[in-house]
């Protein structure tokens, strides 16, 4: 339901111990003081719960325009507050009937939603989630990676159908990394705009200006023009909050360290970071929030230069999870910022690592307090 949390899912157990035939199925219990490991969990997450766990994650489930902390020498900030603040009250006044699937909906007039465009540790999830919470429902929030995911649980039709009952979707982090999902979202989008919904989403990319550098072919530029149409972009410059006056990210622990602590603290993680990179190829990204539930904080023993782009990517879905969580991470090894090379920095998911530096670094800082 709207504005719950997410219920514990249900866990395939693999102990390193125990007969690789013999699993269990359920909650994972661990042993009071001892830390459990990631690698070990494999979440099940049944399809029909995703479109009732789209919701803002934990880490803003209470946010609201007026929690929003503008830099005051931002005059974007404040001006995408007020636009915001007035798409949501055009939300709350409308008061037609919802159009049926069959019946063919009025061409809507103006942009179908608004698209916040802005750096990192701007704060554009923030208000993205602000938005939804004064929004009156049904509604939707999720990642961009989130919506693929629903779409491939649930089927395209079904999809559609089950969000045209929404009366907003908020898609934070618009990513089109991948000429198929482009397509994909893109008629997903039209459907649903033809049915009334309204549609909220941030990036770090103007839409017209999305899958620049990455794909040339025409009909991916063609759609990602279509997708701009949609949306009215507002514009939000100002620093990274997550480093704004605040001290350098922690230098890393030694592994003895790292170990002392996780036991000692109550729903910790232990994972040496090479094991936990490999656990992700096997575990969809559609679970990774699930891996991490009931853990408080993350440790991680040997953290070292990523150098395959898949990995490097999963990484960037965990960090996002973890992050949404509020997870401190306490590692040993190289610093956060020396995870991705100079090469991946600059290439076309650069954006998407940038962010999981930002994030990662802001977490490690989060153990020293």
């Amino acid at each position: 339901m709207p504005g719950s949390l997410p219920r514990p899912v249900g866990f395939i157990t693999v102990s390193a111990a125990s007969h690789p035939d013999a699993i269990a199925t359920g909650a994972t219990a661990t042993v009071t003081g001892a830390p459990i490991a990631l690698t070990e969990r494999r979440p099940v997450v049944p399809a029909q719960r995703l479109v009732a766990e789209m919701v803002p994650p934990p880490r803003f489930a209470g946010v609201s325009f007026g929690s929003y902390l503008p830099d005051t020498t931002q005059p974007s900030q404040l001006e995408a507050v007020r636009v915001l603040e007035e798409f949501a009250t055009a939300l709350n006044a409308t008061t037609a009937p919802k159009r049926g699937w069959f019946r063919k909906a009025a061409a809507p007039t103006g942009p179908a939603g608004v698209y916040l465009d802005g750096g990192y540790g701007v704060g554009k999830t923030h208000l993205l989630a602000s938005l939804w919470h004064a929004a009156p429902g049904p509604k939707a929030f999720g990642t961009f990676v989130e919506l693929t995911n629903l779409v491939g649980a649930l089927g395209f039709q079904q999809a559609v159908r089950t969000l045209s009952e929404h009366k907003l979707l908020c898609i934070d982090e618009f990513e089109l990394d991948d000429p198929g999902d482009t397509v994909l979202v893109s008629t997903l989008l039209s459907r649903l705009v033809e049915a009334g919904v309204k549609l909220a989403a941030t990036s770090n990319t103007l839409p017209e200006k999305l899958g620049e550098g990455r794909f040339a072919a025409a009909d991916f530029l063609r759609e990602i023009q279509g997708l701009s149409a949609h949306f009215h972009p507002v514009r939000i410059d100002g620093q990274d909050y997550r480093h704004r006056g605040l001290p350098a990210a922690p230098p890393p622990y030694t592994d003895e360290q790292v170990a002392e602590r996780a036991a000692g603290t109550p729903g910790a993680a232990l994972d040496d970071f090479g094991a936990l990179l490999a656990h992700l190829s096997v575990v969809h990204p559609s679970r990774y929030g699930a891996l991490l539930d009931d853990v408080h904080a993350v440790f991680l023993r040997g953290v070292c230069p990523v150098t395959d782009q898949s990995t490097a990517l999963r990484l960037v879905v965990l960090a996002d999870r973890m992050y949404d969580r509020e997870l401190p991470i306490t590692a040993s090894g190289i610093p956060f910022d020396q995870v991705f090379s100079e090469e991946m920095l600059t290439g076309g998911y650069r954006k998407k690592y940038l962010r999981a530096i930002s994030r990662l670094v802001a977490l490690a800082r989060d153990s020293a307090r």
